[in-house]
Order: structure tokens, then C-alpha cells, then sequence
């Protein structure tokens, strides 16, 4: 039997930490559960993903200036030229598959500013192609969110629509699907991909000074929706976090500011040059492996992005998240947290600083709630693979079930 031809799709490889953390979690599971499988990718950044992780990677768009503001004629026809061209690369990528996974990533939900011609016309013409070409098409462990903008939300129903299979990383997002009018009966629902990644060692964690604190920031401008008043709302996110910060180093703390974007470099420089104090330094991550080890580190986390709270929740950290969407109260819900949350469009300084210090007062009781979910989360996404195996690689599970068999 020839192997199988695995691609794999998303804005990977581009600078965002949590989506090529789900990348590495579902190629750790290809590699165990079916290692002969030919893995290859379409996404954003090719040469990094095959650099970081061994697998060749053609690039998403066609236009290298995707991702640039097109002002002038020439960029503008250009992009346009490249949306058709797309059609026709990315056809000839699924053709070339048995399936195509897309591994988590919000990539149903528009939380953050997205234009309908940007991923999600890319989502579509990947489950379009699938649905022409008889090529599977899954979306595992995907977040969604309800999209007031039209033309996105239609090319999100659609992509759902085509796709061959769909999990989410929370029931939130199932709902948002179902409301969309997408029959989502037989759709599971299961834990971040991310939380399937290996925890630092006990040995390989080198913790700071006493009492460090993590804390995440985003260069947050609020979702799609807040384009009108988004730099009111960064203002307002800079300057309570700024203030967060300042109030823990003239108590002694140590702080780590941590970042999951590569776009997020400008707000930590921000905080740096406002509070000026020794005790506050920039953690350099280039994994969420890097980032579970500063979390695991840490005394506590306060974080934004929503794979910060994961590798501090995985590492079993005492967390509070600034919550900007659904999925981080739905996340700190699923592991007992979800009385530590605090807006991240209206931070109060005042107000977030003592929802911390009640954190910490019951550090304790959270450790030993974040090893309890940690068990179930590592057993819901065990059943998850089993589930995904049996869906994309019938014949290997079949195989496999033979094989039990005939050593009973």
C-alpha cells in the first residue's frame, strides 16, 4: 500500500506561536499513530515550517504582497490577480491529498480584525477544492465565534459546510456553527490541540528570582467588530496592563512580559519604556515549549493571548486571563478558573491587581485544580485522536484493530 498523503493548512509558520503549536501537536500524533503517512503544507510561512519542522511547505498565496495594505493600482490588481490565481494553486494542492487537516487555530471566528478576502477566502477555496476533488477536508479542533460581517460569515458557513470533518476546541464554538445554519450533529467537541504537547520537566524548568510573575500581552485592538474605536480600545488595554505592571514591580515582583505574535513586540517595548524597573524583563520565546517552560517557571500568570493561558494552564500555573473573546472565558471555565478573568477591552489596573492577589491567596487549591483537568483534558484529547484516526485513516484503523486481534 502506498502511504497516505497528509497536507496540512493554516497561517503557519508566520509568527503566531499558538497556531504553530497546533502544527507541532498534530504532527506529534502523525508521527506516532501513523508514521508512514507523507505530511506536507500549504500555509504561510513554508520556509520556517519546513526549517522547524522537517516537512516540505509551499506557500498559502500566490502574491507575496498578500498581507501588505494594497493602496496603489498595480499592488491592488496584483492582489486581485492573485486571489484568481489561488484558485487554481490551491486546486492542484488538495488534488494531490488523501486529506487535509487544518490543526486548530480560530479559523471559524473573526475575534480579531479579518477581511472576508483574506483567510477565509483561502478556508474556502481549501473545502471547496476538498469537496470537487473527493479529497477529505478536516478541521480539528478549530475555534469559531458568531461573525456579524456578512460576506465572512457566509464564507465561514461555507467552508463548514464542505468540510469532510469538524471538531472544536469548545462547545462555544460548536453553537456558533450551528447558528450559522451548518448541521453540526455529529461534530465533536474536545480540548486545544496545544494542551497535547509534553509539559516542561521538572528538571528542565529553571525558575527566576521568588515570586516571578508572568505576564502575557497582545497587541489587542479589540475584534472585527471594533474597527471604529480600535485604537480607543488599545489605548485603554496598554495603559491598564502598563499600570498592572508598574504596581507589581513596586511591590519587589519580578515580571516576565511574554508575547505569542510576533506583532506583539511593540507593546511589550511599550511597557519596558514606561515603567523602566530592573525587575521587568522580556522573556525571548520561540515555541510554546519556550513559553510553557517561562510559565512553569513563574509563581503566577496573568495573559491575553489565548495559547498563553494554555501552556500556563497545561504547566499547571495559577492563571488569570484577560479575556477578548469567548474562547478564554471557555477555556478558563473547562479548568476550574473561571473566576479569574478580567476584561481585556476595559482593564482596571485597581480592579485586575486585586482579582490577583486573590489568586494568590488561593495558589494552593488552583495547583491541585489544574493537575485534576490537566488528567482529563490528556484523556479527552487521547479519545479524540482515536476518534480522528478512525474518521481519516479507516484503513490504518482497521489494520490496527486486525492486527490486536491476531495477538489474542
Amino acid at each position: 500500500m502506498r502511504a497516505v498523503r497528509v497536507g496540512v493548512f493554516g497561517l503557519l509558520g508566520s509568527g503566531n506561536l499558538g497556531n504553530d503549536g497546533s502544527l507541532e501537536a498534530l504532527l506529534g500524533w502523525l508521527r506516532a499513530e501513523h508514521p508512514d503517512a507523507a505530511v506536507d503544507a500549504l500555509c504561510g510561512g513554508p520556509e520556517t515550517v519546513t526549517a522547524r519542522y522537517g516537512i516540505p511547505a509551499t506557500r498559502l498565496h500566490w502574491y507575496r504582497g498578500e498581507y501588505r495594505t494594497a493602496s496603489r493600482v498595480r499592488s491592488i490588481a496584483a492582489k486581485g490577480a492573485g486571489k484568481l490565481v489561488d484558485v487554481v494553486r490551491t486546486a492542484a494542492w488538495v488534488r494531490r491529498h488523501d486529506v487535509v487537516i487544518v490543526p486548530g487555530m480560530g479559523v471559524l471566528e473573526a475575534t480579531l480584525p479579518l477581511r472576508p478576502w483574506g483567510f477565509p477566502y483561502s478556508l474556502f477555496l481549501l473545502c471547496a477544492s476538498g469537496r470537487l476533488l473527493r479529497t477529505k477536508v478536516a478541521l480539528v479542533g478549530v475555534g469559531a465565534a458568531p461573525i456579524a460581517a456578512r460576506p465572512t460569515r457566509a464564507l465561514v458557513r461555507w467552508s463548514a459546510r464542505m468540510a469532510a470533518h469538524r471538531s472544536y476546541r469548545d462547545t462555544r464554538s460548536r453553537d456558533a456553527i450551528r447558528a450559522m445554519g451548518v448541521d453540526t450533529t455529529r461534530d465533536e467537541v474536545h480540548p486545544d490541540l496545544a494542551f497535547a504537547l509534553p509539559a516542561p520537566p521538572a528538571g528542565a524548568v529553571t525558575g527566576g528570582p521568588p515570586g516571578t510573575v508572568c505576564v502575557g500581552v497582545m497587541d489587542f485592538h479589540g475584534s472585527d467588530d471594533d474597527r471604529a474605536r480600535a485604537e480607543g480600545i488599545h489605548r485603554r488595554y496598554l495603559d491598564g496592563t502598563t499600570r498592572f505592571v508598574r504596581a507589581l514591580a513596586e511591590d519587589g515582583r519580578p515580571v516576565r512580559l511574554l508575547t505569542g505574535d510576533a506583532c506583539d513586540a511593540p507593546v511589550v517595548a511599550a511597557i519596558l519604556d514606561a515603567v523602566d524597573s530592573p525587575l521587568v524583563t522580556a522573556a525571548e520565546t520561540a515555541s510554546l515549549a519556550d513559553l510553557m517552560k517561562e510559565t512553569a517557571a513563574a509563581d503566577a500568570v496573568v495573559a491575553t493571548r489565548y495559547h498563553n493561558l494554555i501552556c500556563a494552564l497545561k504547566a499547571g500555573t495559577p492563571t488569570l486571563a484577560l479575556s477578548y473573546a469567548a474562547k478564554s472565558d471557555a477555556l478558563m471555565e473547562r479548568m476550574g478558573l473561571g473566576a479569574y478573568r478580567h476584561p481585556a477591552g476595559e482593564v482596571d489596573a485597581d480592579r485586575l491587581l486585586a482579582q490577583f492577589r486573590e489568586l494568590e491567596r488561593s495558589s494552593a487549591q488552583v495547583r491541585r485544580t489544574l493537575t485534576e483537568r490537566n488528567l482529563v483534558t490528556a484523556r479527552q484529547l487521547a479519545h479524540q485522536f482515536t476518534l480522528l484516526s478512525a474518521a481519516l485513516f479507516p484503513a490504518a484503523a482497521h489494520a490496527h484493530v486486525h492486527a490486536q486481534r491476531e495477538t489474542q
